[in-house]
């Protein structure tokens, strides 16, 4: 079982390793103006975001995905809990959620412009858009898979309804909506990106476009390198978040299996 944890481990590690091996050797192999060697990408990045760029591109990017993202959080969460709580609103409000979900994200994005403007506010409610729904579906269908004992239970203790909201429905309902949240991580990255590239004049988004225009190529590429860098550290630090939030149902599933 050690033996193959650590075979598992080492090939972690090494795979991304030869991947940077193997696209140094292809961009100094064959040189291509759209696929600069490696190395001065790595020279741009440097350049650029340690740490020429953090204050100016860097911070407001993040400050726009994290406000939109809580946006998101706090309005999916609650409508979630609304619509799944009571039948009827669920049945009302499930043709108009499936409609607007199925809006393509980037068609947003004329809207927001002409109503909000150029700055971060449109920014931010682009972002909050796109990601509420996947933590808003979640969330209902987190609340109304509770298991109907749990609640049977509360009521015969006369708990009142908002310990039974907090200690029973949400609790029974967190890995769902955590499933949500994490759905919509990618996409405010993704968002935060696009709204950038339209309208705006700073950003990580807009240092990508900039540079495109200008055929600053190296400088484009470490772009996209950070947004990959920001991806990867976005969903480490919310797989650790979930694994201490939810480590009783992590524990609950290790002992049924």
């Amino acid at each position: 079982m050690r033996l193959k944890n650590g075979v598992y481990v080492a090939a972690e590690i090494l795979t991304p390793i030869l991947v940077v091996l193997l696209i140094l050797w292809l961009t100094n192999a064959e040189p291509s103006f759209f696929l600069p060697p490696l190395q001065d990408v790595f020279v741009a990045f440097a350049d650029n975001w340690l740490f020429a760029l953090v204050p100016t591109e860097l911070v407001p990017s993040l400050y726009r995905l994290f406000s939109g993202y809580a946006i998101a959080v706090v309005v999916g969460v609650g409508a979630g809990i609304l619509i799944g709580k009571n039948p009827r609103i669920r049945r009302q409000a499930d043709p108009v959620i499936e409609f607007v979900r199925a809006i393509p994200p980037p068609a947003l994005l004329p809207f927001t412009l002409i109503a909000f403007g150029t700055g971060d506010e449109a920014k931010i409610i682009l972002i909050a858009l796109v990601c509420v729904w996947p933590i808003l579906l979640n969330t209902v269908d987190g609340i109304t898979g509770v298991d109907a004992t749990l609640r049977e239970t509360g009521q015969s203790y006369r708990i009142g309804r908002w310990d039974t909201l907090v200690h029973v429905d949400l609790r029974a309902a967190s890995p769902q909506i955590f499933a949500g949240m994490r759905a919509a991580l990618p996409l405010a990255l993704i968002i935060m990106v696009i709204s950038e590239m339209v309208g705006a004049t700073n950003g990580v988004g807009f240092v990508i476009v900039q540079a495109q225009r200008t055929f600053a190529i190296a400088d484009m590429w470490s772009g996209i390198i950070l947004l990959g860098i920001l991806g990867y550290l976005l969903n480490l630090i919310f797989t650790v978040v979930e694994r201490r939030v939810l480590a009783w149902h992590h524990g609950a599933r290790a002992r049924v299996h």
